[in-house]
């Protein structure tokens, strides 16, 4: 009897024990939820954002950037919270994507970044978004934060067709697979995917609509963009297939304003004063084309043909409001959404689902379909 009292005092005190350290555990990872810091990469864009909280093998890397990062650290893991929370598949837990693309500032590389970093989380990834404002030094310092970080993959809208090629080149050394979206690099067989809008395709669309819009006949004037990047001089021998069959229509000036839509308008305020009666202004995307309509409004010219490449939110207004005539739709959204989707299948199996080289076809937005259209994307 006495043996049993001892034993049952025993095995009492055990369970009264074992419900204590129960407590106290729970009480422990109570109060550490959400203290989570992320670790501050060594070199970052200001335009940087991050929803990545480290794992384990960052978290020296973590002690030692706390006092830099604590901003970013507060903002991280509330991010990372909700990735986790709203995961749905995929091979993403733990693992880290990184998002490199142009500014922000520009709404096409905005829809890019938002879509890819949904799509990442909702597959149940970290993400982090980096801008490099076409600078390849800042996209060679993003791709070097994405090897710190030890990413499983960089979805990359790169700063230039050759000088990027050295920036993926290394990722790949470093076991980092990249897929790269919008523009192309001049080199295969260094990013697992490159894709694409069908610039080529979307160029015939928008020159065809401009020589219809012009009525097949006068003067008219082409702005293109950046020179290093490829989608310039695609979109512009896309144009001039078709326009260069017309020999009533002129091209009186051909300049490059950059992409950029404030030296849009000042190069087109030039060709205005040389060319006063020009009917048409072809544009290589719709922050020049937006320029172009700005100078052409201050100049209260009402009767010159804008046509722009994008399909951006503010174009599609102005198409609307009887501006300019049309854009060419990029499908950025889906573009973006279907490099992370390839980026989960190539993390997850070590092999690539598609070919390299991939091309999604633009759509032509008029007045008769931009009710429709929202977000780079045609809702109906």
């Amino acid at each position: 009897m006495t043996q049993h009292r001892q034993w049952g005092r025993i095995l009492f005190g055990a369970g009264t024990a074992a419900v204590l350290a129960l407590a106290a555990a729970c009480g422990s990872s109570s109060d550490n939820a959400g203290t989570t810091s992320a670790a501050a990469p060594a070199t970052t864009s200001a335009a940087e954002t991050s929803s990545a909280a480290p794992t384990s093998s960052e978290a020296a890397m973590t002690s030692e950037s706390a006092s830099e990062s604590m901003a970013t650290s507060e903002s991280a893991s509330s991010e990372s919270a909700s990735s986790e929370a709203s995961g749905s598949g995929g091979n993403g837990a733990g693992k880290l994507i990184v998002i490199i693309t142009p500014s922000p500032d520009n709404v096409f590389f905005k829809a890019e970044q938002d879509a890819a970093k949904a799509e990442a989380e909702k597959l149940g990834y970290d993400t982090l978004v980096v801008s490099h404002d076409d600078d390849p030094t800042k996209q060679s310092q993003a791709i070097d934060t994405a090897i710190s970080r030890k990413a499983a993959a960089i979805i990359l809208d790169n700063a230039g067709a050759d000088v990027s090629v050295a920036a993926v080149q290394k990722a790949k050394d470093a076991g980092i697979p990249s897929f790269l979206i919008d523009r192309e690099i001049n080199k295969t067989g260094v990013a697992v995917a490159q894709i694409v809008s069908n610039n080529a395709q979307g160029a015939a669309l928008g020159g065809q609509q401009f020589a219809t819009a012009m009525g097949g006949k006068g003067e008219y004037a082409e702005l293109t963009g950046k020179e290093t990047d490829t989608n310039a001089g695609v979109r512009s021998q896309g144009y001039h297939s078709v326009l260069d069959q017309y020999t009533d229509m002129k091209m009186v000036a051909q300049q490059s304003a950059n992409w950029d839509q404030a030296e849009a308008l000042a190069k087109t305020q030039t060709i205005l004063q040389a060319h006063p009666d020009i009917k048409g202004i072809i544009a290589g995307n719709d922050t020049m084309a937006l320029g172009a309509q700005a100078a052409l409004d201050a100049a209260k010219k009402t009767d010159v043909v804008v046509v722009g490449f994008d399909g951006s939110p503010d174009v599609v207004a102005s198409i609307l409001k009887g501006k300019i005539n049309a854009t060419v739709l990029q499908p950025a959204s889906q573009i973006a959404e279907m490099a992370v989707q390839q980026a989960d299948e190539y993390i997850g199996s070590g092999k690539a689902s598609q070919p390299e080289k991939q091309s999604i076809d633009c759509v032509l937005v008029t007045k008769d379909n931009a009710g429709t259209v929202k977000d780079f994307a045609v809702t109906s």
